[in-house]
C-alpha cells in the first residue's frame, strides 16, 4: 500500500478511535474510483479544530476559522477539515462565515458532484450524497445543486470546471455549461494570480486542446486573453499555411506538443503569432499576405499579457524571448558558425526547438531547419558550445588597448574566430592580435 495512503489511514483511525466520524474526501476518492493513485489525501471529519489539535502531536492551524487543520505525519502534511456549511460569499472566493455540520450538508457545499464524494478507508464503502459516482461513471462534470449559485460562491470554479472536463475528457452537464457561459465575466473579479495558476494547469494537461476549446466556447478566454480571439479569421498565405487562419494554426500547434512540455513553451505556442492581426497586410504586387514584424510586435504583446496575468519574470522573459526569436529559425542554415553557436547556446533554445517543430508541423510541415539544428547539436556536443574566452578585456588593456567600444568589438571578433575554430589557443589569439592596432 502507498505510504501516503497509509499515513492518511492512520489519521482516520485515530479520529474514529476517538469517537469522531472521519472519511477520505473529494479528489482522492474521485481518483481512486477512476483507478488512479491519488497524490494526496484530504480528510473530512466531525471533530472540531481544537479536538483535532488535541489528538495529534504536530499540527498547523491554517484555517481553523473554516475548520481546516494540517496534521504532520511522518514529515508529510495531511489536511483535515471539519464538516461544515458555508455562509454567503461576499468576495466570490471564500465564505464570510461557516457553521460546523454533518457529512450530508458538507457535501452540498462542494463544487462538483465528482468532487463531493466521501469514502471510509477502514470500514470500506462509498458515501455519496450528491450522485457523484453516477456522474463519474457517465463522464459528466456537474455542479452540485444550483450551478449559478456554486459559481457565484467561488468564481474560480468556472476554470476548475474546464480543467476537470479536459483532464478527464468529460462532458459538462448542460445546466452547468449554461451557468458557466452566463457567468464568464465574473472572472474579472478574481485575482490575476489565481487565474494564472488555474489557467496554467489547463495548459499543462495532456488534453490541453480540449481545455482551450472549452475556454474559447464558454467565453472564459475572452476574460483571460481576449487577444486570442483576434486570431480567428486572420488569414494566412495558403502556400505556407494550408491549415487555415492563425487561430486554427495555434490550436493545431497545441495538439502537436510533446507529452510534458514546459509551461513557457506552451505559453509561447499560444502567443507566438499574437502579433499577426496587428501586422496583417496584403502585398498587391506579389499578391501575398504578409505579417511584417509580427515577431517583434508579438513579443511586446506577450510581455503585456503575461504581466497582466502576473506570471513570474523568469517565465515571462523566456516566453517573450521565444516569441521574439521564432522567425530566426528561417535563417539558421545561412548563419556563420559563431552566430549559430551563440543562437543555440541561449537558455531558451531547447524550448524554442519544440516551438519551431510544432510551428512547422502545424503549417507547411517542413522540418529542414529543425533537422539541421539537431545535426549541429550532435556535431557541437563534444565540447562546450560556448567555451571560456581565450582572452578578456584585462589581457587587451595590458598590451595597450583602451576601454571602450573598440575593445568590445575586438573581443567579439576573437570569440567569433574561436567559435569557428580558426583560433584555438590563448597564444594563437595573442599572435593574431599583434597585427591589429590598439584602439
Amino acid at each position: 500500500m502507498d505510504s501516503t495512503r497509509k499515513r492518511a489511514e492512520t489519521v482516520v483511525r485515530r479520529l474514529q478511535g476517538a469517537g469522531h466520524v472521519a472519511y477520505f474526501a473529494g479528489g482522492c476518492v474521485r481518483d481512486a474510483l477512476r483507478g488512479a493513485e491519488p497524490s494526496d489525501f484530504d480528510i473530512a471529519t466531525s471533530a472540531r479544530p481544537q479536538q483535532i489539535v488535541e489528538l495529534f502531536e504536530r499540527t498547523r492551524e491554517v484555517g481553523a476559522h473554516f475548520g481546516v487543520v494540517l496534521v504532520i505525519v511522518g514529515g508529510h502534511e495531511i489536511e483535515i477539515a471539519t464538516f461544515r456549511t458555508d455562509g454567503s460569499y461576499g468576495d466570490g472566493r471564500r465564505p464570510d462565515s461557516v457553521e460546523f455540520s454533518s457529512p450530508e450538508e458538507d457535501a452540498q457545499r462542494r463544487d462538483f458532484t465528482i468532487n463531493g464524494l466521501f469514502a471510509d478507508p477502514l470500514a470500506g464503502g462509498l458515501i455519496d450524497f450528491v450522485g457523484g459516482k453516477a456522474d463519474l461513471d457517465a463522464g459528466i462534470v456537474r455542479a452540485i445543486g444550483n450551478p449559478a449559485e456554486r459559481f457565484a460562491e467561488d468564481h474560480l470554479r468556472l476554470l476548475r470546471a474546464v480543467r476537470f472536463a479536459a483532464r478527464f475528457d468529460f462532458e459538462i452537464e448542460p445546466a452547468t455549461w449554461d451557468a458557466m457561459c452566463a457567468g464568464a465575466e465574473t472572472l474579472a473579479k478574481i485575482s490575476a494570480e489565481r487565474l494564472r495558476d488555474e489557467f496554467s494547469k489547463i495548459l499543462l494537461d495532456a488534453n490541453r486542446v480540449r481545455g482551450f476549446d472549452l475556454l474559447v466556447d464558454s467565453g472564459l478566454m475572452a476574460q483571460l486573453i481576449p487577444e486570442i480571439l483576434d486570431l480567428k479569421g486572420c488569414e494566412q498565405p495558403p502556400q505556407f499555411h494550408p491549415e487555415g487562419d492563425v487561430f486554427v494554426h495555434t490550436r493545431l500547434m497545441l495538439s502537436l506538443l510533446e507529452d510534458e512540455p514546459s509551461l513557457p513553451v506552451v505559453l509561447a505556442v499560444l502567443l507566438h503569432d499574437i502579433g499577426k492581426p496587428a501586422t496583417y497586410s496584403y502585398d498587391e504586387k506579389d499578391q501575398r499576405i504578409r505579417f511584417n514584424g509580427h515577431d517583434k510586435v508579438g513579443a511586446g504583446m506577450a510581455a503585456k499579457i503575461l504581466k497582466r496575468l502576473k506570471y513570474p519574470n523568469g517565465i515571462s522573459d523566456a516566453v517573450v524571448a521565444m516569441v521574439d526569436h521564432h522567425m530566426v529559425f528561417i535563417d539558421v542554415q545561412k548563419m556563420r558558425t559563431a552566430k549559430l553557436k551563440r543562437f543555440m547556446a541561449r537558455d531558451t533554445f531547447s524550448d524554442e526547438m519544440e516551438l519551431h517543430r510544432v510551428d512547422c508541423l502545424g503549417s507547411w510541415g517542413g522540418l529542414d531547419n529543425y533537422d539541421f539544428l539537431n545535426t549541429k547539436a550532435e556535431e557541437f556536443a563534444n565540447e562546450p558550445i560556448i567555451p571560456p574566452p581565450l582572452l578578456d578585456g584585462r589581457d587587451l588593456m595590458r598590451i595597450g588597448w583602451k576601454p571602450g567600444p573598440g575593445l568590445g568589438r575586438i573581443l567579439t571578433e576573437i570569440q567569433d574566430r574561436q567559435l569557428e575554430g580558426t583560433l584555438t589557443t590563448r597564444e594563437a589569439a595573442l599572435e593574431w592580435l599583434r597585427g591589429r592596432t590598439a584602439e
